[in-house]
């Protein structure tokens, strides 16, 4: 028995084949934790592919514009991306416990079971943004090829979420 297998069982041991299935052991707070930083990496993936194409900020400058700052948003990039990353993380982390709470089994069901509820994820959030953030908290409407930037980083944002969380067994360990 090795000493990170005692730390991870507290137990001296060697663990049933109950207690090593990976569903089980993805607890609420691992699953909001690798949500977290899965969230994190897929808002980077999603920015990284928005930012070079629309050459405008996220909505969260917007955001920031309206309810925080007195200026344009243009003027908040830095402020615009701290509040995109944090909306991205506690996203994560969401999804997270409710991808944990499916109990995919074995590594392969939990790689395409992470692909396809990220993506569903994310659409969601994406539909969520256009017919409510949008008109009702921004009070703006947004024109087509906006919309569909919106929705695309909001798909690669999900896949990628889904891939980190599918990828990972329960300690956020890479699949060997």
């Amino acid at each position: 028995m090795e000493i990170t297998d005692l730390i991870r069982t507290g137990s001296v041991t060697e663990p049933t084949d109950e207690e090593t299935n990976d569903s089980e052991r993805l607890t609420p707070g691992r699953a909001a934790l690798l949500g977290v930083k899965g969230g994190l990496i897929a808002t980077a993936v999603m920015t990284l592919y928005r930012l070079p194409l629309f050459r405008a900020l996220p909505p969260t400058a917007e955001f920031w514009a309206k309810y925080v700052g007195s200026g344009e948003a243009d003027e908040y990039f830095a402020e615009s991306l701290l509040l995109h990353f944090l909306y991205g993380a506690v996203g994560g982390g969401l999804f997270g416990v409710g991808f944990g709470r499916f109990g995919f089994d074995g590594e392969d069901e939990r790689l395409r079971g992470g692909l396809v509820t990220g993506f569903v994820y994310s659409l969601l959030m994406s539909v969520f943004g256009t017919k409510v953030v949008f008109p009702f908290v921004l009070d703006e409407s947004i024109e087509y090829d906006e919309k569909l930037v919106f929705h695309v980083g909001h798909a690669i944002y999900g896949l990628s979420l889904g891939t980190w969380l599918g990828s990972r067994n329960a300690f956020g360990e890479v699949y060997d």
